[in-house]
């Protein structure tokens, strides 16, 4: 869905001419209005407050203090750099009786945008909030426009309401090694019925590094994710150890998570 507010644009007085303006008439200047951000309902987060992404990770209008602490953890765990190429838009909300604590979701037609939404009820609990944050990067690495594609007439792969996977996307190989084997006694891969996910993983318990891993496959990629960068690898052998170790073996992930642990002041 599309959730990306209108720029707002905002020419002032420059200050030499309010000066001038000021002498010549004897009238007051006037201080500029605060902007405030753009604001839309959201069922899960109330009340959203929208924020331009720009160039350098920075925001437009500028968040509060909460808010842009918020934003400052996920530029740390996703770089600015990866942040311009894919994300233009940070919402936040602040539920506190939500179970959303967090969300990516595409904005315009395909996966090449994205926006970033938090909770920030849960902004002060910096453990949940840096887990939740990792699990988000999760799917932002696993269902970019580069992992899918999102106009295709058909698919042979993994097809998901974001797109069908390419043949070397890492949620596809992760659904062949972890999910393909169960047929249709998974939930299918847009499942989002929390009962159906928690009578799945009570089947499979050992399998899942959480029970809401269990939702469905790119539900199981972000936490299996999460759980790779924020613990240590796992020594001894289980079905867990499996998933954590598809995150190990693929080329270029190790980096990625000391990476990340080195900007969380975790190593």
């Amino acid at each position: 869905m599309s959730r990306i507010a209108a720029r707002r644009h905002c020419s002032t007085v420059p200050l030499l001419a309010a000066a001038s303006l000021l002498a010549l008439t004897g009238c007051a200047v006037q201080p500029s209005p605060e902007i405030r951000p753009e604001t839309f309902e959201d069922p899960d987060l109330g009340t959203v407050s929208v924020y331009e992404v720009s160039s350098g990770a920075s925001l437009t209008p500028t968040p509060d203090a909460t808010a842009q602490s918020v934003w400052d953890l996920f530029v740390d765990v996703v770089t600015a750099t990866e942040i311009d190429e894919m994300v233009v838009e940070y919402d936040t909300g602040d539920a506190p009786d939500s179970d959303t604590l967090a969300y990516v979701t595409p904005v315009g037609e395909d996966n090449s945008t994205w926006a970033f939404a938090a909770n920030l009820a849960f902004a002060n609990d910096e453990d949940l909030l840096r887990a939740t944050i990792v699990h988000e990067y999760g799917h932002l690495i696993s269902l970019s426009s580069d992992e899918l594609e999102d106009d295709a007439s058909t698919c042979d792969t993994l097809d998901l309401s974001e797109g069908c996977a390419h043949e070397d996307a890492a949620i596809y190989a992760f659904h062949l090694d972890f999910w393909d084997s169960y047929g249709d006694d998974a939930p299918d891969a847009d499942n989002d019925d929390p009962d159906l996910a928690y009578d799945f993983f009570l089947a499979h318990e050992d399998a899942f590094v959480s029970d809401y891993a269990a939702t469905n496959v790119t539900e199981d990629f972000a936490e299996s994710f999460m759980t790779f960068v924020l613990e240590d690898e796992p020594a001894g052998a289980s079905p867990v150890a499996d998933k954590l170790a598809f995150f190990w073996e693929r080329e270029g992930e190790p980096e990625r998570r000391d990476r990340i642990r080195s900007a969380l002041g975790m190593d």
